[in-house]
């Protein structure tokens, strides 16, 4: 009797374990698909896109960090059934444990969950790549036209300084 227990309690641990990777996989898939959206945004500097995507993932990676709190309460409670070190739990040592048709879809899940979390930090890398690119070329601007609007900081003769170019009067050489 003590046998159907615990295989019904491992069962009602293992479906609520695997519900939640499910939705965790949801979730990731999701947020690969706003770094996409990040990314195209960034290359078109649409600020505006940009911020209401940052505010749609923000609330994203809020809702991931809540289901992930619960997947590490799963994942103790499950792995202290099939005896795997419940301190430390990991779905493959599970999956290793229960074996079976259960330990394959763990198994599974633990793939898919892998390459989308290295699927995004590789975008995201990406998109660090684009960003810092962007700020660099606007850094180069914003210098430019302060360099314009400040014109020269030389001195002509007699220490009076020269009028820049915004300042009428001064000629530019157009030889060639």
């Amino acid at each position: 009797m003590e046998s159907m227990i615990t295989d019904s309690t491992i069962d009602r641990n293992f479906q609520r374990l695997v519900a939640n990777l499910e939705e965790m996989t949801k979730l990731y898939r999701q947020l690969l698909d706003l770094v996409r959206k990040e990314k195209q945004l960034l290359i078109e500097a649409d600020m505006e896109k940009l911020q209401e995507n940052n505010e749609i993932k923000e609330n994203l990676l809020f809702k991931i960090k809540s289901v992930d709190s619960l997947r590490i309460r799963y994942a103790a409670e499950m792995a202290s059934l099939v005896r795997a070190d419940h301190e430390n739990p990991r779905l493959l040592d599970i999956a290793k444990n229960l074996g079976g048709a259960e330990g394959d879809r763990l198994r599974v899940i633990h793939s898919a969950l892998d390459l989308l979390v290295k699927r995004l930090s590789e975008l995201n890398k990406e998109n660090e790549s684009v960003a810092q690119s962007a700020l660099k070329n606007l850094d180069g601007a914003l210098g430019n036209i302060k360099d314009t609007l400040s014109g020269k900081k030389t001195y002509g003769a007699k220490g009076q300084p020269q009028r820049g170019p915004h300042q009428a009067g001064h000629f530019v050489s157009k030889e060639g």
